[in-house]
């Protein structure tokens, strides 16, 4: 994500403050190893472990009103198993995008149980 830790930190509160969210998904941050020469952890990735019953629109809906919140609006990386897609500008072309991307990702990944976007 542009932006760094920081707004990562903002779409992980954002997230877990989002009803459908939390009825649909598990949030977290997976901290990175920390290494001899920084102070602290950084966090570089947010993880969503989903149930059956999380949609691919829902995380779209609840990114894109994220995204409207923060000043530039930075890119966000989407990724989930082997599809990554980048959502810039937030534009619904975008947005289509990547709801059309998660789905097919959904598709390929059936029947693994719980499924994991990052």
């Amino acid at each position: 994500m542009d932006g760094g830790e920081r707004e990562l930190w903002s779409l992980y509160d954002w997230l877990r403050q989002d009803a459908d969210v939390r009825r649909g998904a598990r949030v977290s941050l997976p901290q990175a190893p920390s290494r001899s020469d920084h102070m602290g952890t950084l966090v570089d990735v947010l993880q969503l472990v989903t149930g059956n019953g999380w949609s691919a629109v829902s995380f779209a809906v609840a990114l894109s009103a994220w995204r409207q919140t923060r000043p530039g609006r930075r890119s966000v990386t989407v990724r989930r198993g082997e599809t990554t897609v980048i959502v810039e500008n937030g534009s619904q072309d975008e947005l289509n995008r990547l709801i059309e991307a998660l789905r097919e990702s959904d598709d390929d990944m059936r029947g693994s149980g719980d499924q994991e976007a990052r």
